[in-house]
């Protein structure tokens, strides 16, 4: 039946309020209107243009949201191919490169010409085309072998920051060249998730990203959280061919998402210091990267210098040292976690990983041992994930073919602490006892941790002699501790006993969103337990609250208010809060209600060193005047609060967004109510 002009209306309308309601909460991260209603509207537009075909477009939000699955994934040929990269591994490897540039153009008749060089990060995800025609996506594809890949089209729909269309000033043809990632952050809330829900986890974020694009149903492809980095434009028609950094802000400017901490630089000898910047901040980022790209930013000199095979010469890949190592996994040992959750340890024959003797390392949790498949005898590969964390990665080629290879390890039948017999309520192994001596030194030095009450002197040795000789079996033990008590112990003087009582007292004025953190409520961190502080201000709120009041929590879900409800009402929960009240400890949150106080109810972002305020003291000043803390930039922001070190990204989207960017003194000033906060429309100059 043919659509009539209601029918039309009510499609472009719907698509108009899809459109808008998905940038409120994808890109602005400020939804008008619920999960519910939103899905409403999908669905109304969804079954419109399935009754109507005539007006079902590719570029229709509903599209983006899910779609019919797919038999198979088709092949795709690439308009140009995507290359593979030669790879450099130190300083000198790179000065080589850049001769042999200097050398092939000098035989062309261009000797001695400038270089602007363009660094990257080497995101590990998987590469993907996006092409578009006439400012409408009309197909993504995998790289493949570089000349034909695989179409997934219908994956990449469902990735927010992927524009489904460019603009009226599109260009009649572009292929936009990217990598699907999965933030680490996303990745581990992703796990999280699942494994509440009884489902099992996924090993890393690379290949939860590679797979979740190869899915045939959208749907499921949809429930998992893949982002995109922009890093090129491949064929073109009707765009100029200017240089590389021309071409960034091109897709910048069109909606596509590129690292804010990509650099053009004139010399090599900057570029093999921003090569060192990468690799020493490898650890801290939220997406994983195992190198640097180098690409020479004019077109001109690339097309000279062309390909040696499936290699660009002007292109190169400076890969960070290698962070694995082959050695023998002796057995496999299970520690217990502070929520009784089993975790299994390998415990190695020492070998040397990035200049450390690694004899144990990480197997993460059960799901993730009995994937890799890794068993007593057989010779494993080991990682410093970050040059940090040693993990096993899995067992070295040969030994998979074994015949005389062990049992696979299985978790323990009985707590190896306290021998409580072990349950499996979901995915892991647990024990069940909250008395557990393992549990609770684990709950005991988390209490004490930076972030939490941060008992300057009370670390995990301290804590476990504490333990072991009787004097603490709660947190509040800790103060009740004296002098007399601490110099009993081995090695504990008056001067240093003094100390630590003195610490565990100022310990008292932490404030009470701190104080939900430490006590050990499992699905609330140092964020979520800010967030309930400020929903509920009490602690006799928080307690009487309901799993549907406390899921109103930003950031928190259903399943993890239920979760935190059912810990709450837990008895010896209740009497440790009820103890640690009587001890003089914070359980009220101080300063303005959020919409009262200086700062109103307006969001501020934190980023860098602060010169005088810690990051946590920053954001409980900023709650105690009515504020509101978020860890990412977007169009609900009001101000970004920068120090030392900012994140480049931070900046370049406040400053793209009009967000005004403050130093300490001018936040500082606005939270004593000595001045206002700058309005939006154009961000003042960085600070510093």
């Amino acid at each position: 039946m043919t659509a009539d002009a209601t029918t039309r209306a009510r499609v472009a309308e719907l698509r108009a309020q899809v459109d808008h309601h998905a940038r409120r909460y994808h890109e602005d991260d400020d939804p008008e209107i619920g999960d519910d209603a939103y899905d409403a509207l999908v669905e109304e537009l969804r079954a419109l243009e399935a009754a109507h075909p005539e007006l079902a477009a590719d570029d229709s939000p509903a599209r983006r949201v899910g779609g019919a699955p797919v038999a198979r994934l088709g092949k795709v040929e690439h308009l140009q191919p995507m290359l593979s990269l030669a790879n450099v591994r130190d300083a000198q490897e790179l000065r080589d490169w850049v001769g042999r540039m200097r050398n092939h153009l000098a035989r062309e008749g261009l000797a001695d010409v400038p270089f602007r060089y363009v660094c990257e990060p080497k995101v590990d995800g998987l590469a993907i085309s996006l092409l578009y025609r006439d400012g409408t996506l009309e197909r993504a594809a995998t790289r493949g072998n570089g000349e034909i890949g695989e179409d997934v089209t219908h994956n990449v729909r469902a990735i927010a920051e992927v524009p489904m269309t460019l603009g009226p000033d599109a260009p009649p043809l572009v292929e936009v060249r990217g990598e699907i990632y999965m933030r680490v952050s996303d990745f581990t809330a992703l796990n999280e998730r699942r494994a509440a829900a009884g489902r099992s986890t996924f090993m890393n974020p690379r290949n939860s990203a590679a797979g979740t694009i190869r899915q045939l149903d959208p749907a499921l492809a949809a429930e998992r959280p893949l982002s995109l980095w922009a890093y090129g434009i491949g064929a073109r028609d009707g765009l100029p061919h200017g240089g590389h950094e021309q071409d960034l802000d091109w897709l910048r400017s069109h909606g596509f998402p590129v690292n804010g901490d990509v650099v053009a630089l004139d010399d090599e000898d900057a570029v093999i210091a921003r090569c060192a910047w990468w690799q020493e901040r490898r650890g801290a980022l939220d997406f994983e990267i195992d190198g640097v790209v180098v690409k020479l930013d004019d077109h001109e000199q690339r097309r000279r210098l062309g390909a040696v095979g499936r290699d660009p010469r002007w292109a190169v890949a400076w890969k960070f040292p290698p962070s694995t190592a082959v050695t023998r996994l002796q057995r496999v040992i299970w520690n217990v976690g502070k929520y009784g959750d089993l975790h299994p340890f390998a415990v190695l024959e020492p070998v040397a990983v990035s200049g450390v003797t690694v004899k144990l390392a990480t197997l993460h949790n059960e799901e993730d041992l009995a994937r890799k498949d890794v068993r007593p005898g057989d010779d494993v590969i080991v990682l410093r994930a970050g040059d940090v964390i040693p993990q096993v990665v899995s067992p070295a080629p040969h030994v998979v073919e074994r015949p005389d290879r062990a049992a696979p390890p299985r978790p323990p039948d009985a707590c190896p602490s306290c021998g409580t017999a072990i349950v499996k309520p979901g995915a892991f192994s647990r024990c069940p006892n909250r008395a557990c001596p393992a549990r609770q030194w684990q709950l005991l030095k988390h209490f004490a941790s930076q972030g939490a009450m941060d008992v300057d002197g009370l670390g995990e040795r301290q804590v476990a002699q504490l333990q072991e000789a009787g004097l603490v079996a709660s947190a509040a033990d800790f103060y009740r501790l004296d002098v007399a008590a601490l110099t009993a112990l081995d090695g504990v003087g008056p001067v240093s006993a003094q100390r630590l009582v003195d610490a565990i007292a100022a310990s008292r004025e932490r404030p009470f969103s701190r104080v939900l953190y430490a006590i050990g409520i499992e699905g609330v961190g140092a964020v979520t337990g800010r967030n309930l502080a400020q929903r509920f201000r009490t602690i006799d709120a928080l307690l009487h609250a309901d799993p549907d009041a406390i899921a109103q929590t930003p950031g928190i879900g259903p399943v993890v208010a239920a979760l935190i409800h059912e810990q709450l009402a837990d008895p010896q929960m209740r009497a440790l809060v009820a103890d640690l009240r009587a001890l003089g400890l914070v359980f009220e949150q101080a300063g303005a209600a959020p919409g009262e106080g200086t700062l109103d109810g307006r969001t501020v972002v934190l980023t860098g060193t602060l010169p005088t305020l810690t990051r946590e003291e920053a954001a409980e000043r900023i709650l105690a005047a009515g504020g509101r803390v978020t860890s990412s930039v977007s169009g609900r922001t009001d101000a970004l609060a920068a120090g030392d070190g900012a994140g480049a990204a931070k900046l370049e989207k406040a400053q793209r967004l009009g967000i005004p960017v403050i130093d300490e003194p001018t936040l500082l000033a606005v939270l004593a109510g000595d001045a206002p906060l700058p309005g939006r429309g154009g961000a003042d100059d960085p600070p510093g």
